[in-house]
């Protein structure tokens, strides 16, 4: 074999269609798009969701529901979970750093303590929401609550 008899393997090329270039090409007149109409101009894009006429699905579906731009969402911890936390990663101070460095939240998520379990160890929690049964339990046991604004 030498460098100059290398071909590409029979059928693995194709030559390019010609559009336009007279009708005995079998390509000419409309160069295969058709008589009139949007796709068979220059520019034509497909608008995005466009159904062809038909009703897009989103104006099918009725509309439901409502978001209030104003809710505040927490990442939720019940006291039953936070013991469990506690000694998994020997944390000392419950705090959204110490949370995020162990990856247990976002960075800009908001905590907020619930009062669902026991909660045995003396911690210190620095958070943003607590419930009122959670804070009895917290500091019934001897630890401290800080609300972060």
């Amino acid at each position: 074999m030498n460098l100059h008899t290398i071909r590409p393997a029979k059928g693995a090329t194709h030559k390019e269609k010609r559009l336009g270039r007279g009708e005995a090409s079998g390509k000419g007149g409309t160069s295969t798009k058709g008589n009139k109409g949007g796709q068979s101009r220059a520019g034509y894009q497909r608008k995005m969701a466009h159904e062809g006429g038909q009703m897009p699905i989103q104006r099918r579906i009725p509309k439901r529901g409502f978001n209030n731009i104003h809710r505040v969402e927490y990442k939720v911890f019940n006291l039953g979970q936070i013991e469990q936390l506690a000694e998994k990663y020997s944390l000392t101070e419950f705090t959204p750093e110490n949370l995020y460095i162990n990856g247990l939240i976002a960075q800009t998520d908001r905590v907020k303590i619930l009062g669902n379990g026991e909660l045995k160890a003396k911690l210190t929690f620095k958070v943003n929401a607590v419930s009122e049964k959670a804070k009895a339990a917290i500091e019934g046991v001897g630890g401290t609550v800080e609300i972060l604004k």
